[in-house]
């Protein structure tokens, strides 16, 4: 239950907390509302709806080892792994993995599933040639630079890093889907994180705010270099909504950004 929204500053442990909760509590329901949308066996980056397979953002993944970050249901997993990659799919969320699981014995396609925090990846230096998440991690931890660390870490060189966020300039937007998601009210500059909070003040809900010049200092300090930039245009004939998503909003401003890194 949603008792107080406010912003104001959390640490990486009340963020891990909250997110775990979060997404634990929400996996049947985020499942249930948006997985005809992201499909069971597809690598679908934006609520716009630009597919890996028409973006290749990933290059060549043909005997390539994978990991995706916040897998959710692992659908994005499970199509690299039918294009011939060898993935793993780690989320923080066992209600998540759960769903994860389902979907795979619905589908038939299995990946290897890891549960474990983005700040903390159980794996070697250098054991991955792709890393990759669509909306997963980033947003979700306080200190986002060493998530950027973490992944440059068991990412081998020259590997592809690959992530896709809200775009940081919806910020200044309330977030609703309508005409009253036209009217700029926050600040740009206000980095102070969107908490939603119980009847005891603690976050039940955490997502962090960045601007496009932090994400890029954040990249540049963990020794990636920054390859593209991609803000999905709203396509034609795409009415579907999606939280704060919309053809009105879409229409006039990018919903999503998409980094592409490499890995020194």
């Amino acid at each position: 239950m949603i008792d107080k929204v406010t912003r104001r500053p959390v640490s990486d442990a009340e963020s891990r907390v909250a997110s775990r909760g979060w997404w634990d509590a929400d996996a049947d329901e985020y499942q249930d509302e948006h997985g005809a949308f992201l499909g069971d066996v597809d690598l679908v980056w934006c609520p716009e709806g630009l597919r890996e397979a028409e973006a290749g953002l990933l290059g060549d993944v043909r005997g390539r080892r994978v990991l995706e970050l916040g897998c959710g249901a692992a659908s994005g997993s499970r199509w690299l792994q039918g294009a011939g990659a060898e993935v793993v799919a780690l989320d923080l969320s066992a209600g998540m993995l759960r769903q994860a699981r389902e979907t795979s014995d619905r589908s038939g396609v299995r990946v290897p599933l890891v549960q474990a925090d983005a700040l903390a990846l159980p794996f070697a230096a250098g054991s991955f040639d792709i890393v990759f998440t669509a909306f997963g991690a980033v947003p979700f931890v306080a200190d986002s630079g060493a998530v950027m660390r973490e992944v440059a870490r068991v990412l081998r060189p020259g590997g592809p890093w690959v992530f896709s966020i809200t775009h940081p300039m919806r910020w200044v937007f309330l977030d609703e889907p309508d005409e009253r998601g036209l009217l700029a009210v926050n600040s740009y500059f206000d980095r102070r994180p969107y908490v939603e909070e119980d009847g005891s003040g603690t976050p039940t809900y955490v997502e962090q705010h960045r601007t496009l010049g932090d994400r890029i200092r954040e990249l540049v300090a963990a020794g990636f270099r920054i390859r593209d930039l991609v803000e999905p245009e709203w396509p034609e004939g795409h009415e579907q909504i999606w939280g704060q998503w919309s053809p009105l909003r879409g229409r006039l401003f990018p919903g999503t950004a998409i980094f592409v890194c490499d890995n020194g």
